[in-house]
């Protein structure tokens, strides 16, 4: 048994009050003003709302140190819990969101803010925006241990929000410097070959979307059908959705082979692009180019495209901004000879794994720190409840 484990089993093992929230956190909701975004001054105190920062401006209305938790609009999370911000120094909030501080020697706030990540909402939202008002925010429950229990869990889990913190920041700063070695890997001066998408491919696939209302196309499927959302630059090795032998066989969707570059041409996905990782199908609004190995290095390609996403999207046409087979295929890349190629991909492979891969590398350290925070805060925050009386 570890050190948490130990305190765990050790913290308040009869059970404590819990009482709710109105009676632990002063409710400073009566101070909050609102202002629309044209008469805000600009400055550096941060402007919230209802799920964080919305802007910046010139004055302060609070001073200090605050939970604040969404009112309403972005309430709650997809946990149920609700969407909370840690608010230190001098800020403005509107009323879309709560503002919570500490009464002193009753409860700490931080103690208050990691039981409320732990709280299910859902119960007491209510509307269209979805909202929690303040009657049903101040009826909420938490555990009631002790200051000095608090204090000790309090500790524990600031602990691991650091070090999750630091990984982050470190993430972020391994991401800035991945970019910018991409992009000085992915410039070349006058003497490289350019060419278009179109001129390197053995051949371009589409899709199409079976109907929904047929159950014969979807149900037991087992054939990996791809959506544009789920073209997120990353490699593809499962879809969310699988179409059945019949579907295949009666719509215009085609077996797509595997390593094609794929981008999405519709819409607020326009321009995004990824590898299929296996042979699968797709939606209409999927272009998938087949490269020709003898001319490009179908990863070279992926990243060359995935780096140029910016200007592919903004060569989208028509309210929606879609793009066409026309416009990707006769779209510039530089060729470098396929053993440059070949050392590029190699070089960015190892830097996309080491900050996009959630399997290995700080995504997954980080990953792991998450899931262990997770654990811990919902062990020491279960409480056997017991009457004030008893």
């Amino acid at each position: 048994m570890n050190k948490i484990d130990k305190l765990i089993n050790d913290l308040c093992p009869e059970g404590v009050e819990f009482k709710e929230l109105g009676e632990v956190v002063n409710i400073l909701d009566n101070q909050r003003k609102p202002v629309t975004r044209d008469k805000r001054e600009s400055g550096d105190i941060p402007y919230y709302g209802a799920n964080g920062i919305q802007g910046y401006v010139k004055d302060y209305i609070f001073d200090g140190t605050f939970l604040l938790m969404g009112e309403d609009g972005s309430v709650i999370n997809k946990d149920g819990s609700p969407v909370l911000n840690w608010a230190t120094g001098k800020i403005w909030v509107n009323n879309h969101a709560h503002v919570l501080s500490e009464i002193k020697d009753i409860a700490l706030l931080r103690f208050v803010y990691f039981c409320l990540q732990e709280t299910d909402v859902i119960k007491i939202v209510r509307g269209m925006p979805p909202k929690i008002n303040q009657k049903n925010l101040r009826s909420i429950k938490i555990p009631f241990p002790p200051l000095a229990v608090q204090e000790k869990i309090v500790k524990i889990l600031d602990n691991f929000t650091e070090l999750e913190t630091e990984l982050e920041t470190e993430l972020e700063a391994r991401k800035k410097q991945y970019e910018y070695y991409r992009d000085e890997l992915l410039t070349f001066g006058d003497n490289v070959t350019i060419s278009s998408l179109g001129d390197i491919i053995i051949k371009s696939y589409s899709g199409a979307t079976p109907l929904a209302n047929k159950p014969e196309f979807y149900n037991e499927g087992n054939i990996p059908w791809l959506r544009t959302q789920e073209v997120r630059f990353v490699d593809i090795y499962e879809t969310e959705i699988k179409i059945t032998q019949i579907a295949l066989k009666k719509t215009a969707v085609k077996w797509i082979p595997e390593n094609c570059v794929i981008i999405a041409i519709s819409g607020a996905t326009a321009g995004r692009s990824a590898i299929n990782k296996i042979p699968l199908t797709t939606n209409q609004h999927c272009l998938c180019l087949e490269i020709d190995a003898k001319k490009a290095n179908y990863r070279y390609v992926f990243y060359w495209v995935r780096n140029q996403y910016e200007y592919i999207k903004n060569l989208g046409q028509g309210a929606r901004g879609d793009l066409n087979s026309s416009i990707i295929k006769a779209y510039k890349i530089p060729l470098p000879s396929i053993q440059e190629q070949e050392k590029i991909v190699a070089l960015l492979d190892k830097f996309d794994a080491l900050v996009n891969d959630i399997s290995i590398g700080l995504p997954a350290e980080l990953e792991s720190r998450r899931k262990q925070y997770e654990y811990y805060r919902e062990k020491l925050l279960t409480f056997n409840e017991v009457k004030a009386n008893e």
